[in-house]
C-alpha cells in the first residue's frame, strides 16, 4: 500500500475541513446544519504520523479530532455529485488538531485556531477511492491507547461526493488538495506527552471481499508542550468553561458542574441587547427551526427576560398516583423551593388550559427566591395576583380550577416539552414580546455576536428606507450597499 509522503504533502495546496458531518457529532453539539460549512488550513499544517505537535505555550485546551481525508486525484471544477467521486485519489486518516484558546482570536476562520505547524497530521497508508465504497468506511481513534471515537460514514449528513461537487461549484479542487470531511462524537483534549492514534479503515473484513481489510494503518502523533511565548502584540491564548464544554465534549468530562453557570454576567448582557427576532433568524441560518415556546402569553410583555432553564413536569391525573405524588412537598414545590436567583422554571402542562398549574403563593415564593420568570403551556389561577406581580410569568390562560383536576405534579430537572419545544435544564431562555426562545448554550455566544451584528445592520437599513431608499437589494444588503454600510460603521465607529 502506498504512504503518505513529504512529496504528497508538499503537493497540496489547499486543506479544506467540513465543520460538522456525522449525527453523532451533531447530537453532541446541539445542531444540524443543513448545507455542509467550511473552513481552510494552511498546507503549512501538514504533518506526517510519527510527528509530534505543540501544545502552544499557555494554552490548555488542545483538541483532537479524528477524521476521513480525501486527498483529489485529478482536479474538480462544477462536477455533478454522480461524478465527484471519480475525481477523489486516496483516502486516509487524518487528525484535525486545534486550540480552543484562540477561538475568540478569528472568530468562523479558525485560522489561529487549527492553523498551527503540524495542526493537520495524514497518514499513514493511503486506501485508493475506486477501491472503496465511501459509505462504508470506519474512522476510529485513540488516546493513550483507550477507543474514543468509533464510527461509519453510513449515514453522513453530507455524503463525501456531496462535500467534492459542493466545493467544485466555486473552486477548482486541484490535484494533491484535501478535505477533511469532520468528526464523529468522542473527540477531545489531549495533553503534553499523551499519544493520539486515528485509523480510517473499511467496514467489512470478511475474507474475500473486494474492499475487505484495507487500512490506512495508525496514524500517530504525539503532544509535546510548546515553550515560546506568544508575543505580546498578538491575540493572547484565553479560556472559560464553555471553551472546556465544546473541547471535552460534554461538562461532565470536562470536569464541571452538570448545569453550570455557563450564562456569564457579558454573555447575558448581549443576549438582553438583541431581540428574539433577531435571535430566531440567527437560530434558523444554523437550521434550528423548532426552539420557539409558542402559544403563551406574558403577564409583562414589556420585559425582556434572560435565563437559564429549570423544569417541572406534569403528568395527567390519575386518582391513585395523585394520592401518592399530589400532596405534601410535591415536585411543584420543591421546583418553586429550588429555583435559584435569576433561573427561569418552565413547566410542562400539555397545553392543558383546564386547571391552574401555579397561583399566587407559589409565584410569590419563586419571585422571593430571584426567579427570572415562570414558564407555563398550562393554566394559572388567581391571575389578577400573579399578573400584578414583578417578575413575569407567561401561561396560556388563567384558569380557577386547583391542581388535581387534570395535573399530578410528576419530576423536576428533567427534558421536558413546553408549547411545542423541546427544555432541558440550563438551556438558555430568552423572551420578549415578540415571543420565547430556547437556546442551546453552546451557541449562545456565537449567536449573541451575530445577532448584535445583524441588528447593528438593521440601523443602517432603517436609517437609509427613512431617507427614501428602495429595499431592493438594501434588505438584505448586496454588495454596494454592504461597502456603503461599512463605511457608514467606520464612520460611527470614529465619532
Amino acid at each position: 500500500m502506498e504512504q503518505v509522503t513529504d512529496h504528497l504533502l508538499a503537493a497540496a495546496r489547499k486543506v479544506i475541513a467540513v465543520h460538522i458531518n456525522y449525527p453523532s457529532r451533531a447530537a453532541q453539539r446541539g445542531r444540524t446544519p443543513g448545507q455542509p460549512s467550511y473552513f481552510l488550513k494552511p498546507s503549512s499544517s501538514l504533518a506526517l504520523s510519527g510527528s509530534t505537535v505543540e501544545r502552544p505555550a499557555g494554552c490548555e485546551l488542545l483538541g483532537y479530532e479524528g477524521e476521513i481525508a480525501l486527498i483529489i486525484g485529478k482536479p474538480a471544477r462544477r462536477v455533478a455529485i454522480e461524478d465527484a467521486w471519480n475525481h477523489v485519489g486516496w483516502i486516509t486518516a487524518s487528525n484535525d488538531l486545534g486550540v480552543y484558546d484562540l477561538r475568540y482570536a478569528d472568530k468562523g476562520s479558525n485560522l489561529r485556531s487549527k492553523g498551527g505547524d503540524g495542526f493537520t497530521p495524514v497518514g499513514p497508508g493511503l486506501i485508493a477511492a475506486d477501491a472503496v465504497d465511501p459509505a462504508q468506511l470506519r474512522i476510529r481513534t485513540w488516546h493513550n491507547g483507550d477507543l474514543v471515537q468509533d464510527d461509519t460514514t453510513g449515514d453522513l449528513l453530507f455524503p463525501f461526493a456531496r462535500l467534492v461537487a459542493d466545493l467544485s461549484q466555486l473552486l477548482t479542487l486541484e490535484e494533491g488538495d484535501i478535505i477533511l470531511t469532520g468528526t464523529p462524537a468522542g473527540a477531545s483534549v489531549a495533553k503534553p506527552g499523551d499519544v493520539v492514534e486515528v485509523e480510517v479503515s473499511t467496514e467489512s473484513t470478511t475474507a474475500g471481499a473486494a474492499a475487505a481489510g484495507f487500512s490506512t494503518g495508525r496514524l500517530v502523533t504525539r503532544v509535546e508542550e510548546g515553550t515560546t511565548p506568544f508575543a505580546d502584540f498578538g491575540a493572547q491564548p484565553r479560556t472559560d468553561d464553555l471553551q472546556r464544554e465544546e473541547a471535552y465534549g460534554s461538562r461532565e468530562a470536562a470536569g464541571l458542574a452538570a448545569v453550570g453557570h455557563v450564562l456569564s454576567p457579558e454573555l447575558k448582557a448581549k443576549l438582553e441587547s438583541v431581540c428574539t427576532a433577531t435571535l430566531s433568524s440567527q437560530l434558523r441560518k444554523r437550521g434550528l427551526n423548532n426552539v420557539s415556546i409558542d402559544g403563551l402569553t406574558s403577564t409583562r410583555p414589556d420585559r425582556r427576560i434572560v435565563g437559564l432553564a429549570r423544569t417541572l413536569r406534569y403528568v395527567p391525573n390519575r386518582e391513585d398516583l395523585f394520592k401518592t405524588h399530589g400532596g405534601g412537598f410535591n415536585a411543584q414545590k420543591k421546583a418553586i423551593d429550588s429555583v435559584n436567583e435569576g433561573e427561569i422554571l418552565v413547566m410542562e402542562a400539555r397545553g392543558e388550559k383546564g386547571t391552574g398549574t401555579i397561583g399566587d403563593i407559589l409565584a410569590l415564593r419563586a419571585q422571593v427566591r430571584g426567579a427570572a420568570a415562570v414558564i407555563t403551556d398550562g393554566g394559572v389561577r388567581d391571575f389578577s395576583a400573579v399578573a400584578a406581580m414583578d417578575m413575569p410569568t407567561y401561561y396560556a390562560n388563567p384558569h380557577p380550577a386547583v391542581l388535581g383536576r387534570r395535573h399530578i405534579p410528576w419530576d423536576t430537572d428533567i427534558t421536558i416539552a413546553c408549547g411545542g419545544a423541546t427544555v432541558q435544564p440550563g438551556d438558555i431562555i430568552v423572551a420578549d414580546a415578540d415571543g420565547i426562545l430556547v437556546i442551546p448554550p453552546a451557541l449562545a455566544e456565537e449567536l449573541a455576536d451575530d445577532s448584535i451584528a445583524q441588528e447593528r445592520e438593521e440601523v443602517f437599513i432603517a436609517e437609509m428606507v427613512a431617507q427614501g431608499h428602495s429595499v431592493d437589494g438594501l434588505y438584505p444588503l448586496n454588495t454596494a450597499w454592504r461597502t456603503k454600510y461599512e463605511e457608514w460603521e467606520a464612520g460611527k465607529a470614529n465619532d
